[in-house]
């Protein structure tokens, strides 16, 4: 059995309104926006999207003595 490799990685949580495309710093702040009654956003505008960062990794075949 082979050994598994962690890999370092970053993961990011990037909110946005799905019409405007404007970026929220959190969910919070979106819902603040969508109680507003002087904007036109609503529960259906938001998007959350996943961004990973993983760390350069050099793949190379390792053979066994």
């Amino acid at each position: 059995m082979s050994d598994i490799i962690k890999i370092p990685a970053e993961a990011k949580v990037i909110i946005k309104h799905k019409r405007t495309g404007k970026v929220y710093a959190s969910k919070d702040d979106f819902n603040v926006d969508v109680a507003d009654p002087n904007t036109d956003t609503t529960v259906d505008d938001f998007r959350q999207d996943l961004e990973i960062k993983v760390t350069k990794v050099t793949m190379g075949a390792a053979t066994k003595k």
